[in-house]
């Protein structure tokens, strides 16, 4: 199939998501890979109006972010009815797969990981932008060891029209990573999104999800009244983080995501080789951001 009359796109989906589909594709003007979004159709082939505004927004987000830990939006538009994205095509794997095939991951890796989110996320936040779902599913580590955080589908802005894109009796996201506050009022902040990463972060440590049950239900029963359980062996500086991401008033948490990554750094020292995800070749992107960190921080 070609869209646009420019990007040809793969016959099988990379992935599926709530509001559409992505497959890989070429440009056939600017010749290069690129990652293709299209929305999902309702029945008889008709436009779904909810997820139109979702698509929408989630498109204006990504232009509105600049960050080298987000992908970048190259185009939009309208093909057959459908609205698609155009963005970046990111090489590298899931942390979700990540964890799935290595388990518990060294505390230095957990922590470079978190940290990197956390960066992006202190430049969303900077700019109005909540994530709502972040999950292991939604951050990509590259093979130069670098993080993408993906799939912003259901962020916010919060200085734009507040209206919630859901109908009755829906709660968007997911229930393993959301905060407390967004099930019972279904409201989010910044940190919210604090809460999520503490998830993902638990997870990472101990390769199993923080909170699971039978249906969604009893999943949100325990996100707002069950106490994480410790994880024994933890350095004290990354157990006290922890804590306190993982806090049921938001007010508790850390106070932005720029604190989060400070506390995150000093533990992201002497990676192990994590074989099978990561090159060893030298990473162009990686020369770059040390000379930044030189100049920053001499």
């Amino acid at each position: 199939m070609v869209i646009g009359d420019r990007y040809e796109l793969e016959d099988l989906p990379l992935g599926q998501g709530g509001m559409g589909a992505v497959y890989g594709g070429h440009d056939r003007h600017l010749d290069r890979r690129v990652a293709v979004k299209l929305l999902h159709l309702r029945g008889l082939g008709s436009p779904d109006e909810e997820l139109e505004r979702r698509f929408v927004r989630e498109a204006r987000i990504l232009a509105r972010l600049e960050h080298p830990g987000a992908p970048v939006l190259y185009d939009f538009g309208t093909h057959e009815h459908r609205l698609f994205q155009v963005m970046q095509f990111i090489e590298g794997v899931t942390v979700a797969d990540v964890v799935s095939e290595h388990g518990p991951l060294p505390v230095p890796w957990a922590a470079a990981i978190t940290a990197q989110a956390a960066a992006v996320l202190s430049a969303a936040h900077e700019v109005g932008i909540c994530h709502r779902d972040l999950k292991p599913t939604n951050l990509m580590l590259c093979p130069d060891g670098s993080v993408k955080v993906l799939d912003f589908g259901l962020a916010m802005l919060r200085d734009a029209d507040v209206t919630q894109f859901t109908r009755i009796g829906q709660i968007l996201g997911t229930p393993a990573y959301m905060a407390p506050e967004q099930i019972q009022r279904g409201l989010a902040d910044p940190r919210s999104d604090l809460y999520s990463l503490g998830c993902v972060l638990h997870e990472m440590l101990t390769g199993r999800q923080l909170f699971t049950g039978p249906t969604d239900y009893v999943v949100f029963e325990k996100q707002v009244k069950e106490e994480p359980p410790t994880i024994p062996g933890l350095p004290a500086e990354l157990a006290g983080l922890l804590r306190a991401l993982l806090e049921k008033r938001p007010e508790h948490r850390p106070p932005d995501a720029v604190e989060m990554y400070k506390r995150l750094a000093p533990l992201a020292v002497d990676l192990p080789i994590l074989p099978g995800f990561l090159t060893v070749a030298p990473s162009p992107g990686r020369m770059y951001a040390r000379m930044v960190g030189r100049v920053l921080n001499p």
